[in-house]
């Protein structure tokens, strides 16, 4: 509910989030690695897709940090304005409507008159609003936790090409710790979607090679 928005969660990163922050990261990395030519390819050559890969990935690491305390700052901007107009509300149907329209469809639903009026009641006890949306030290901690995910995630995958002298060998390495990786999200991501997790991880693994495929062919 739009109350979450203007007081602080105990979670700094959903599930979720993590597990599209190390998706997002794992594309990224196999553009790269999927793309390199291992044919006559030399340590100089390694080590340029090397710096590519993890440059890329911590300057979008950067970058997707900045959009995640872009988002929070407009959901806590949207939750106080949103409390503003409840409490503005000149009379209880409308203060109601305002309340059901923040929550899901399934919960109003159940929800009686008085009980909408009972979470007004509430919500406008609340203590003063502030004047606008500031972000907060939890904000901050989870835009360093997008930003160390994308990063951390990366290196697995560009590991072996550090460690192994034999770029095809190192390539094997590196697709067969990606696959397990993106097999791994797809289990994490079924579990917390309520899907079947082996059915999501398999498919996880489709999606994240055809995702990395018309990447390359795009040119990216």
């Amino acid at each position: 509910m739009f109350a979450d928005s203007v007081h602080p969660s105990k979670r700094i990163l959903e599930p979720m989030e993590r597990i599209t922050e190390v998706l997002f990261a794992l594309i990224m990395v196999l553009t790269f690695t999927c793309s390199f030519s291992v044919a006559g390819a030399g340590r100089e050559q390694v080590r340029t897709m090397l710096v590519g890969a993890l440059g890329c990935n911590l300057a979008w690491g950067i970058i997707d940090a900045v959009f995640y305390l872009m988002g929070n700052f407009s959901m806590l901007g949207q939750g106080i304005l949103k409390l503003r107009v409840l409490r503005e509300a000149t009379n209880p149907a409308q203060a109601h409507q305002i309340i059901a329209d923040a929550l899901p469809p399934v919960v109003v639903s159940v929800l009686s008159t008085s009980e909408l009026e009972s979470m007004r009641q509430k919500l406008n006890s609340l203590a003063d609003l502030p004047p606008g949306p500031r972000l907060r030290v939890t904000d901050w901690v989870g835009a360093l936790g997008v930003f160390l995910i994308v990063v951390s995630a990366t290196l697995p995958v560009i590991i072996p090409f550090a460690l192994i002298e034999d770029a095809k060998l190192a390539l094997r390495f590196s697709n067969g710790i990606a696959i397990g990786m993106l097999f791994v999200t797809g289990y994490a991501f079924g579990r917390f979607s309520g899907h079947r997790p082996l059915w999501m991880a398999t498919a996880m693994v489709i999606l994240g090679g055809a995702m990395v495929a018309i990447t390359i062919s795009l040119g990216g």
